[in-house]
């Protein structure tokens, strides 16, 4: 028997979209009106007679969520699911927990599906946490002597033993989502479906989500997981699927797929001066800021920063453009480096150099120089941020900006072709002498 336990062949969904008509007439009579409506209402009765989609507005665009996806998963793999706002991930998930029909195209699940695609899925909101934790368990076809089995074990992962009896209308987004998520998990699914819908939770609680689907997937069990959280899909899954506009554009390893993701995202323009706007990648917009971050680029050993790539080994340098409104007579420059996957590099600020930046009203540039930062090849991001160091505010922050890549141009030649993490030593010491003592004590634990 196959062990492959989700198949997806040519899977198409459309929707057709209204739009008000693109004509703006100056001055609209009451007969314009009638006729507009008219013919509005015939047509969303023809819809209704013959079953399709009513859809509001004048006129009518088809609209292709998923186009021709093809996949296939085994049992016990954890898949993840990225894409941009809009690639089709909830759809897909949604025809994969059989609550929207494909357009075209066949899927085929082998096992019981558990999903969690929005706060609340699947709940009544005037049913209590108990009430729905049954209901829930009913809906993936458990008996009510396997759900009272796993009752116990819910309830304390969800951590609402206190509201149990309460309707579940009154709990928070946060609550929803723990005792959700918790139904989810620990009835058995063959399949689990998880959307973004664990942003909702604190931090310490989609620790504990992560952890319960890991154990899922160990457990010979499927997880699908959509997240734009980059680390959480790494951290949980071993293979990455990434849609673009309704399509598979790759379907691999999750470290590949998640670098081209992020390398189509943060796609560095090198003709242009800068990568793209600052304003794309302003975190927060202050009222009328004492001063502004207007530039941002790496340099290299010798000054140039024409080129936003550098050579392995290679010297750089960051240079920051302040426009100054207003004079800051004490104010610190924080900055924090990291790779495309965004993990932190390293983290530095004037104030830890005791480097005091004192503004003038002008424009002033602020060069660090990161000699002893042997980057491996890779692009890198960067977040700047500048703060008054007196009023304890922040003036501006700029965030996942594209600095820098570096690349290996044969100064790496050995098996992996390029390292592992994101420093490269090419100063290690290397020695070789003859043994007199017989061979080394090895651990019994790694025999």
């Amino acid at each position: 028997m196959s062990d492959t336990v989700i198949s997806v062949n040519n899977l198409s969904k459309s929707y057709l979209v209204g739009h008000q008509s693109a004509e703006r007439e100056r001055y609209v009579t009451l007969r314009d009106i009638i006729q507009r409506e008219s013919r509005n209402f015939v047509r969303k009765a023809t819809d209704l007679v013959r079953g399709r989609m009513i859809v509001q507005g004048d006129e009518l665009e088809e609209f292709w969520a998923l186009k021709d996806v093809n996949f296939e998963i085994k049992q016990g793999e954890a898949i993840g699911i990225i894409g941009r706002n809009g690639a089709g991930k909830s759809t897909l998930l949604k025809i994969l927990s059989r609550i929207t029909e494909p357009t075209k195209g066949r899927v085929l699940l082998r096992g019981r599906v558990a999903s969690l695609l929005e706060v609340g899925t699947g709940f009544h909101a005037e049913l209590t946490g108990r009430e729905n934790i049954f209901l829930n368990g009913a809906i993936l076809g458990m008996t009510q002597r396997e759900i009272r089995k796993k009752f116990d074990e819910i309830v304390a992962f969800a951590e609402v033993e206190r509201f149990l009896d309460t309707p579940v209308k009154r709990f928070s987004s946060g609550m929803y989502v723990r005792l959700a998520f918790a139904v989810a998990a620990h009835l058995e699914p063959e399949i689990l479906i998880v959307d973004e819908v664990l942003a909702v939770g604190d931090a310490e609680f989609q620790k504990k989500c992560l952890g319960k689907m890991s154990e899922v997937a160990r457990e010979n069990r499927t997880v699908l997981f959509v997240s734009h959280n980059m680390g959480a899909v790494k951290a949980l899954t071993q293979r990455c699927i990434l849609l673009e506009k309704g399509s598979v554009a790759a379907f691999d390893g999750t470290e590949n797929v998640i670098s081209e993701y992020l390398t189509k995202a943060f796609k560095i323009d090198e003709s242009a001066e800068q990568p793209k706007d600052l304003n794309l990648f302003r975190q927060r917009r202050f009222d009328n800021p004492p001063a502004k971050i207007v530039g941002i680029v790496a340099t290299d050993s010798i000054g140039n920063s024409d080129t936003q790539t550098i050579k392995l080994g290679d010297k750089f340098a960051i240079e920051i453009r302040l426009l100054v409104r207003s004079s800051l007579p004490m104010a610190d420059l924080g900055i924090v480096l990291k790779t495309s996957q965004g993990d932190c590099v390293t983290a530095l600020a004037a104030s830890d150099s005791n480097y005091a930046l004192r503004l003038e009203p002008g424009c002033h540039n602020v060069k660090v120089r990161l000699d002893g930062l042997p980057l491996a090849p890779g692009r890198y991001l960067v977040d700047v941020g500048l703060d008054p160091i007196i009023d304890g505010y922040s003036c501006d922050e700029i965030c996942d900006y594209p600095l820098l890549t570096v690349v290996n141009e044969g100064q790496i030649r050995h098996w992996l072709n390029r390292p592992k993490g994101v420093v490269h030593c090419q100063t290690a010491e290397w020695a070789t002498s003859v043994s007199q003592s017989g061979p080394l004590p090895i651990n019994a634990s790694s025999t």
